[in-house]
């Protein structure tokens, strides 16, 4: 993998963390619910239905938390104590998206954390392990776009 994406550098963390959450957050449950909610199956639904929960990007000092309520993902201001935290560093949260690692091998290896209730994160693994993420293949969109661009006037 790519040199840029094995650790946030400690100045940018600073920088981040002293951003409020709560902007990024309202952007995060947004792309949760054009991308992923038409695809979450109704169990998985109803298992975080009014739950708290909480992504930690440990190297970034990223904090965002949300709720699934009303068919939705919504944006919290901050949960307190949420239900489930699932916590790595960007490089892992990144790979996960990819598809590069796997959900479990980083569990076992203990570079991704969960945290409370684990029931509904191990529902979400299996639902997301589920679904096909044709957009997530970030070299083939990454290349169709400098094809567009190399072929433009």
């Amino acid at each position: 993998m790519n040199e840029l994406f094995h650790r946030i550098p400690s100045p940018v963390k600073r920088m981040l963390s002293l951003l409020p959450a709560y902007p990024g957050t309202i952007l995060f449950a947004r792309a949760l619910n054009l991308a992923l909610r038409p695809h979450l199956p109704g169990d998985l639904k109803s298992s975080i239905e009014g739950r708290a929960l909480r992504i930690d990007v440990k190297d970034a000092g990223l904090v965002l938390d949300f709720m699934f309520r009303a068919n939705a993902f919504h944006a919290l201001r901050s949960s307190g104590q949420p239900d489930l935290v699932i916590s790595a560093v960007a490089r892992d949260f990144f790979a996960l998206m990819r598809r590069k690692e796997d959900a479990d091998t980083l569990f076992f290896s203990r570079r991704l954390v969960m945290e409370g209730d684990t029931e509904p994160g191990v529902c979400i693994k299996s639902s997301l392990d589920s679904i096909e993420w044709p957009w997530f293949e970030f070299e083939r969109v990454l290349g169709r776009i400098r094809g567009k661009v190399a072929g433009s006037p």
